[in-house]
This record gives structure tokens, C-alpha cells and sequence, in this order.
């Protein structure tokens, strides 16, 4: 099969590999229809974490069809249409029975590595290095499904691919991000990073009651879209002559906001002196991270308000407001996505039309044109927000040409001539 192989900093290929097996009797393998690269997936192309290997296959974000399951598979039969949730869990440990689902304890093989950089191991979760269970991702034509009888959800309504391939990962994670704000009506939320976990959590927090939402962000289709998503926008680098801090509080009543969200995490970009330092530790390894926008959220907070972090963070850095968090009461909630909480609850608000999640796709390729798709949305060329690839769709290179069909903002580069991305 065609697959998606990280080979080192910036260097991603497509190549042919074997196709995955039943290995286990909780298994199953799905011929992958829709998968998409996910802006964790540039901490792995950057080289930020630790533990991958040459020929890991990439992607967490897919669903398609069950083309085999194992012998204690009850839930699923083949011909089944899922999307499969990133994290990987057993159903029935003490976290999954609390719903704590990326807590898993049983689903790591390689639990050691993180217990010794944070005394505990999370679960694993697909395409996202040794240190979280080297489990092949899902960038490439089939994949196998570890515990399938308790992570992919089955869609029986229709819907297209691209409205619920989104359940596998961005969308629940925006929603416990804007759910983790314990958001009371009439709250404010400032949101930090209009990527596409930024744009849903815009979304998802209007819908928890937000009444106002303040996205911090710089590159325009980003901007255009959080205002089209009801947003109000802080230019940071065209408004740098005014404090965000002081724009923050005018929008807020002299307050700040009542929650606020790192959409950002890791690989924060800034020009000001304290971002500078974060580049130069990590380029000296010094620091794993440029938290330079949980900083900001600190001090933007209002007293008694909630941080909540989905933007991913790998491992150390320094200069955080400490004082400042511990003054003001603030509140912080974390941690990668409870997906299987929250899959059947957002399919239905996406069946009752609450929820469009395929609106923040902006290209729909195939996937050969994956490693030229990654270095667009790195450097965020062609009005590149969300890439979604179709595994089995032949097509070129990626980029944009003139003769590219562009339908509802989502940008259909297919060489074959009758393809119908949308009704794979």
C-alpha cells in the first residue's frame, strides 16, 4: 500500500510498504477514504519529538471502511464505515472507566519512555512516535485499528467523509478546549491561534454560551475565516503598536477575558525579546518548547478565570508567570483529547446541522501530494488552513496550480478527471 513515511527534519515521502494484519483478536483494519495532516503533525515533520524513526507512517486524523476485524471484534463487521479516534484505549482500565481516555494505562507497549520524562504514561495514539507506542498512522491506504471495539465510531447517516473526519481528532479537541473553560453565558473567551483547532473551538465555544469570542492571530485567511466563525480578531503584528494585554481588557471591561485558550502550544512564533529567547534555547536544546502564548494567556487572564491547553507541548521550558497564575486563582485544564467522550455526542450536533466541521477545509488532495502539502501548510502558502488527502484519488505534485478547480474554498487538485472527493 501507498503510505506516508517520516526519514528525518522536513523529510516526508510516499512509499510502498506492506499493508497492516490482524495482530490481535480486539483488532481491525480499515481502508482509510479521508485522512488529513494535523498541525501536531509538524511537530513530528520540525523534528520536535523525540523517538520516531525512519519509515514511521505519519497521520492520526482518518476514517474509512472495516475491510477485517478480529475474532473478539463484536461491535464492528466489514463493510462498516468509522472514523477512528487518535488515542487509543482499552475501554477498561481505571482511566477509561472514568472517560479519561488518553490516560489509557494498558494501550502504551512503551510506556517506560514517557514514565521516566513525566513519571506517568499516557495512552497511545497512532502515528505519533515510540514514545506514544509507535503504532502506524493513518496517512496511507489501510491501517490497522488496535481495540476496535471500543475507539471507531460508525456513520450510518451519509454524511460526508469530510463532515465527521474531524470526530478522529481537531473537533473534539476543540470542544474540550472550549468545554475545559467552563464557560458561563455572557463569557468571554480569547482564543490563541486560529488554526484549525482554533476555528472549532470558536465554534464550539459560541455553542457552550460564549457570548463573546477574541481570536489573537496574524496570517489573514486565518483572520477571515475567525471573523466569518463570529470571532473578533487581534491582529498581533498590525496592531503591535497597541499592548495586547490593554486590547484584551478594553474588549473586556477592564476584566480580561473570562477564559482563555492556547490554540498554539509548542512552536509559538514572536519577534519580542522573550521569543527570541525561546528560539534560541530550543535551537541550543536548552528548552523543547516556545511558550511564549501560554505566557501571554496567563497574563491576560482574568482573576479566577481558566487556562485551557490544547495547543501540544513536549517537554520543558522556563519563564512562566508563576506569581501571576498563583495571584490571580486561575484554573488550568490540559491534556491531549478524550476523543471517544465526545464522538457520539458531536455526531449528532453535527446530524442537527449545530456543527460544520468541514468548513475549515481549505485543501482536499490526493495522497501523493502529501509531502508537498506539508511544507504549504507549514509555511502556511496558498491560504492553507486544513489539508485533507484522499488515499485512493491518483493526482501530482500538490500545488496550486491556475488550473486547479476551487469549490467552496476547498481547493480539488485531482488528475483524474470524473473524481468526486466529496463522495468517496
Amino acid at each position: 500500500m501507498k503510505a506516508l513515511t517520516w526519514n528525518g527534519k522536513h523529510q516526508v515521502s510516499i512509499e510502498n510498504v506492506p499493508d497492516p494484519t490482524i495482530e490481535e483478536p480486539t483488532d481491525a483494519v480499515v481502508k482509510i477514504t479521508s485522512t488529513a495532516i494535523c498541525g501536531s503533525d509538524l511537530h513530528l515533520y520540525d523534528g520536535l519529538v523525540q523517538t520516531m524513526q525512519r519509515g514511521d507512517i505519519l497521520g492520526h486524523e482518518f476514517m474509512g471502511e472495516v475491510v477485517a476485524v478480529g475474532s473478539q471484534v463484536g461491535n464492528l463487521k466489514i463493510g462498516d464505515r468509522v472514523v477512528v479516534p487518535f488515542v487509543i484505549a482499552c475501554g477498561h482500565c481505571f482511566f477509561c472507566d472514568k472517560t479519561m481516555f488518553s490516560l489509557c494505562d494498558n494501550t502504551n507497549p512503551n510506556h517506560e519512555i514517557p514514565e521516566k520524562l513525566y513519571g506517568a504514561s499516557p495512552a497511545g495514539l497512532f502515528g505519533f512516535s515510540h514514545m506514544y507506542g509507535g503504532y502506524a498512522g493513518g496517512q496511507a491506504q489501510y491501517a490497522r485499528v488496535p481495540h476496535a471495539d471500543v475507539g471507531p465510531i460508525k456513520i450510518e447517516n451519509g454524511l460526508e467523509d469530510e463532515k465527521v473526519l474531524f470526530l478522529s481528532d481537531i473537533l473534539p479537541t476543540a470542544y474540550m478546549a472550549a468545554e475545559n473553560c467552563n464557560i458561563e453565558r455572557g463569557d468571554t473567551v480569547a482564543i490563541w491561534g486560529a488554526g484549525p483547532v482554533g476555528q472549532l473551538a470558536i465554534k464550539c465555544a459560541f455553542l457552550l454560551g460564549a457570548e463573546q469570542v477574541i481570536v489573537i492571530e496574524n496570517i489573514p485567511e486565518r483572520i477571515a475565516m475567525a471573523q466569518a466563525n463570529g470571532a473578533q480578531v487581534i491582529n498581533f503584528e498590525a496592531d503591535a503598536e497597541e499592548n495586547l494585554f490593554d486590547q484584551l481588557k478594553s474588549m473586556t471591561g477592564g476584566r480580561g477575558p473570562d477564559s482563555c485558550i492556547d490554540a498554539v502550544g509548542m512552536e509559538a512564533h514572536g519577534t519580542s525579546p522573550g521569543e527570541i529567547y525561546d528560539w534560541i534555547k530550543m535551537g541550543l536544546r536548552l528548552a523543547t518548547d516556545r511558550p511564549n502564548v501560554f505566557r501571554q494567556a496567563i497574563q491576560a487572564c482574568r482573576k479566577g478565570g481558566t487556562v485551557s491547553v490544547p495547543g501540544v507541548y513536549a517537554g520543558f521550558f522556563d519563564k512562566i508567570p508563576f506569581g501571576a497564575a498563583f495571584n490571580k486563582g486561575l484554573t488550568f485544564k490540559m491534556g491531549q483529547t478524550h476523543v471517544q467522550r465526545y464522538t457520539h455526542p458531536l455526531l449528532e450536533r453535527i446530524e442537527k446541522g449545530e456543527i460544520d466541521p468541514s468548513s475549515i477545509i481549505t485543501h482536499l488532495l490526493p495522497i501523493d501530494a502529501a509531502p508537498s502539502a506539508y511544507e504549504t501548510f507549514k509555511q502556511k502558502r496558498d491560504g492553507c488552513i486544513k489539508v485533507v488527502l484522499k488515499p485512493w484519488e491518483e493526482g501530482g505534485s500538490g500545488e496550486q496550480t491556475s488550473d486547479a478547480e476551487v469549490v467552496g474554498g476547498q481547493i480539488r487538485d485531482f488528475s483524474t478527471a470524473e473524481s468526486n472527493p466529496a463522495k468517496v
